[in-house]
């Protein structure tokens, strides 16, 4: 009993039994099993695929892990003449058949970690003509290489790449196009563009979907770089006090830890890899690293001075001495007997002011080469060891 023949009493059975199809084909040999699973004969030519891809929903893009998962339904459809039949001889213009029943192209995504198919008994619409169609509806995890330069205003594109391992590119060929089918914008990442295409030079056939995925979350940006702005204009602020008040030291110390708080949580928020980190992570360094000069200086000033200040006290002779200057002077002489003290406090209040211009100079001139660098800064990862190398090795046909 040939094959085609096989299939057209299934169909015909199916049909004059009141559309009751059998969970298997009943054939006669364990060979005529595995012919009903082969797939269709298109000649020289592969067997074309064609490929609808409707992507509903993506969510839990997480970059610290660098996942996302996504909701996607799968239009399958191609030509298969065994299942062909006569419609003028039959009043049913199309048929609902298991999966099971005839051959369909079994698919993988490379870059999942787990696939939730919703329908494990999915059915599958023929047409008189032998045109089958198949629509599959899953959810997936899959890993995704995120651009993360500019984060939290960063732009990623993520691949999906389906896999039909059980065929060879010589017996199948994909034809595929996407459609973006999501309504809700109410989201950290919304998916800006859709494209597929088909990969070339692969052992086996195949084809990918690239999400276009763009961050607008105002939440980042509130909570990472408002804080910060604001820690930097406290200390230059701080700048403004007396260097003998001693509510100065407190201030810069406070100051300081409370970014080191700061640091430490942004550092467990911010996402990091082997290339291209985001440039957020040098951007907060370079504020610590002035935070901590700026309250180094204070501390080291203020210390001199407190011990200037601690040596005129214990000195014994520094009271009759002045006494005795002050006589020398007399009365109308506008001399300072505390000369060498006042010139020490003009010398630290001096190197005081200067490194506070300096320091404004400086808080000034790293906003604006960090906003610079935002605008014009680009960065390419490097490229992954197997990118070049087709899935399954070397091309061997």
């Amino acid at each position: 009993m040939s094959f085609e023949k096989n299939l057209w009493d299934l169909t015909v059975g199916f049909l004059m039994d009141g559309c009751t199809w059998p969970s298997s084909p009943n054939l006669n040999s364990p060979l005529e099993v595995q012919e009903t699973i082969q797939i269709p004969n298109n000649g020289s030519a592969p067997l074309l695929v064609n490929v609808q891809v409707f992507v509903s929903n993506v969510f839990n893009v997480d970059i610290l892990r660098y996942t996302v998962s996504s909701m996607l339904m799968l239009r399958l459809s191609w030509l298969d003449a065994r299942l062909a039949w006569n419609a003028s001889a039959h009043s049913r213009h199309a048929v609902t058949l298991p999966c099971e029943s005839l051959w369909t192209p079994g698919l993988s995504i490379r870059e999942a970690l787990w696939v939730d198919w919703k329908d494990q008994n999915p059915q599958a619409r023929v047409d008189p003509d032998g045109h089958v169609e198949l629509n599959l509806a899953l959810t997936t995890e899959t890993n995704c290489d995120f651009e993360l330069l500019h984060f939290p205003r960063d732009k990623s594109n993520c691949s999906l790449s389906f896999f039909a391992f059980s065929n060879t590119v010589v017996e199948l060929e994909f034809r595929a196009h996407a459609v973006n089918e999501i309504v809700s914008v109410k989201r950290e990442y919304v998916v800006g563009d859709l494209k597929t295409q088909v990969l070339p030079q692969q052992v086996v056939p195949c084809f990918q979907v690239t999400l276009s995925l763009k961050n607008t979350a105002l939440k980042s940006i509130i909570a990472l770089l408002v804080p910060g702005e604001a820690l930097l204009l406290a200390d230059v602020c701080g700048g403004l006090l007396p260097l003998q008040a001693t509510e100065r030291i407190a201030y810069k110390v406070t100051l300081l830890l409370g970014y080191l708080v700061f640091h430490s949580s942004l550092v467990q928020a911010l996402p990091s890899s082997s290339s291209c980190n985001p440039l957020l992570i040098y951007y907060f360094t370079v504020l610590l690293l002035l935070l901590f000069l700026s309250t180094t200086e204070t501390v080291l000033l203020a210390g001199l001075l407190a011990r200037d200040s601690l040596g005129d006290k214990i000195s014994p002779s520094a009271v009759p001495r002045r006494d005795q200057r002050k006589e020398n002077l007399g009365p109308n002489s506008e001399a300072d007997p505390r000369g060498g003290k006042r010139s020490r406090r003009s010398w630290a209040e001096a190197a005081d002011h200067a490194f506070f211009l300096v320091y404004v100079t400086s808080v000034v001139c790293s906003q604006l080469i960090f906003a610079g660098t935002w605008m014009w800064a680009t960065c390419k990862s490097d490229p992954a060891p197997g990118k070049a190398v087709p899935h399954g090795g070397p091309r061997r046909l």
